[in-house]
């Protein structure tokens, strides 16, 4: 080496640097999938005997990293995407029911604020002032007039979010669609379909900067209606499905006359024909991200709202170890499909038994973009990236959920906290506690209560804790003069 080509050598090593820094400076572009409905033993990753084919989700979680512990800020929709969105806990704001749900029982329901107030700082809001482009698809369900909806909340574009919580109008999940943030498309459209297609062209549009794209299906909510071809498909496998399809759920309020249905066994040939029109529409996107060369950059998480229906309105999935689905606060309510592939930091195949909940997408995205997770209120959702790396534990010592309502589902008004492997139930109307060890009893069948009573009034005093910090309300009575519910000592 001459004593002239020196300076060259040292140039090419300061851009050779400046590359390598600004590679590593990069702000990742996010796909979050949202599924309404979807039970955590709706998709093969989770249970391999699962009755829905589902091998875009299964190839995702096989790239990426699995959460076996990954749960819905409540067990209803709406108060678990105003967690999603704002990194808060929807008790913060009394969003603690479905917009706008008000269903009666023995007592009155606690108060409920049924819309995302445009001070909350959403996720979309805080990746823009970083300079990210924000798309949002498909149900929104977070406020009951147009300036509540997804471009008065940060995003840029909108396909099909407004108020409803599920595709009412037009032919529901067939073009035409009758949604007032939805063109139609061909006559017969599918609606999971048309979404994916709508999230891969901003994508395609948005490649060369940092984008976040928010693809929140209505599948597999009701009306349950399936592609022909799909439902066909598994009318024949159902046929060859043998064994009881119904069992007894509890009592359902300690008023009730009697118990409630709940599937046991999956084998409804519609709700399947969604879950896989679902699986790939999913698949549309990852083949988009692949095609554009953007796989290995793009991170791509995915999740659900709640529990699988597994109670009413045709009951057509079972959660089954689970206990419940959507509407009640047993893990088959509130424990989710919970995945995130992020390239260069997620090993893939990997998995964690870590408790994690869907407030934490805000903090660990906006976080991962440079920016500062802050809200209209304190922050409840972590940084999962110590898990993500599987470098350490996450500190945090509770998940907690509150749901003061009688639910749709028949799920009783109460709360629940779980620290470590142990999971604490309490009831609204009268105060009783129930206590599970998830570690040994997934399915919740075993109550401990009395045998751990030390364990049940310490924990039963961190959510008691909890509700104070949080502003907790509860049931109300029907009458001054009338039966009173239960109240927490102050």
């Amino acid at each position: 080496m001459t004593i002239r080509m020196l300076p060259f050598l040292l140039l090419a090593a300061s851009l050779a640097a400046t590359s390598f820094l600004n590679a590593k400076a990069k702000q990742p572009s996010y796909v979050l999938i949202l599924v309404d409905d979807l039970g955590y033993m709706d998709i093969g990753a989770y249970n391999p005997k699962c009755f829905y084919d589902t091998p875009n989700v299964d190839a995702l979680a096989k790239s990426g990293m699995k959460f076996t512990d990954g749960y819905a800020a409540n067990p209803v929709c709406s108060p678990t995407r105003f967690g999603i969105q704002t990194g808060r806990h929807p008790s913060r704001k009394d969003a603690t029911n479905f917009f706008s749900g008000r269903r009666g029982g023995f007592f009155n329901s606690a108060p409920l604020h049924d819309r995302m107030d445009l001070e909350e700082v959403t996720i979309a809001e805080a990746l823009k002032k970083k300079g990210y482009s924000t798309f949002f698809a498909g149900k929104w369900h977070l406020g009951p007039t147009e300036q509540f909806w997804p471009t008065k909340q940060g995003y840029d574009l909108n396909s099909g979010g407004f108020s409803k919580g599920g595709p009412y109008g037009g032919k529901k999940y067939f073009s035409p669609y009758g949604n007032p943030r939805l063109s139609d498309g061909p006559n017969g459209e599918h609606l999971p379909d048309r979404l994916a297609k709508d999230t891969c062209k901003f994508i395609e549009t948005n490649k060369d900067k940092p984008f976040f794209a928010m693809l929140s299906f209505y599948s597999v909510h009701t009306p349950l209606i399936g592609r022909p071809d799909l439902v066909d498909k598994y009318k024949k496998r159902a046929a060859k499905v043998s064994g009881k399809e119904f069992g007894n759920e509890e009592m359902v309020w300690p008023r009730n006359k009697g118990a409630r249905k709940v599937r046991i066994l999956q084998k409804h040939a519609v709700y399947g024909a969604m879950v896989e029109a679902m699986d790939l529409a999913v698949g549309k996107v990852l083949d988009k991200l692949k095609f554009l060369g953007l796989d290995n950059e793009v991170v791509v998480a995915f999740t659900s709202d709640n529990g699988g229906l597994s109670t009413s309105e045709g009951s057509p999935t079972s959660n089954l170890p689970l206990r419940g689905g959507k509407g009640w606060l047993y893990e088959g309510g509130i424990r989710e499909p919970f995945l995130i592939r992020w390239p260069g930091v997620t090993e893939p195949g990997s998995q964690s038994s870590d408790p994690v909940m869907s407030t934490d997408f805000f903090t660990t995205f906006v976080k991962a973009a440079d920016g500062e997770p802050k809200g209209a209120g304190p922050i409840d959702g972590v940084d999962l990236m110590p898990l993500l790396k599987g470098e350490e534990k996450l500190d945090r010592e509770a998940l907690y959920w509150h749901y003061p309502h009688y639910s749709n589902q028949g799920g009783f008004p109460g709360a629940a906290v779980r620290m470590g492997d142990w999971k604490l139930i309490e009831r609204f109307e009268d105060g009783k506690t129930h206590l599970y060890d998830l570690s040994k009893d997934i399915g919740e069948r075993n109550d401990l209560a009395n045998k751990h009573p030390d364990r049940v009034n310490a924990m039963r005093q961190k959510l008691h804790a909890w509700y104070k910090e949080v502003d907790a309300k509860f049931l109300q009575a029907k009458k001054p003069d009338g039966p009173q519910p239960w109240r927490p000592a102050k």
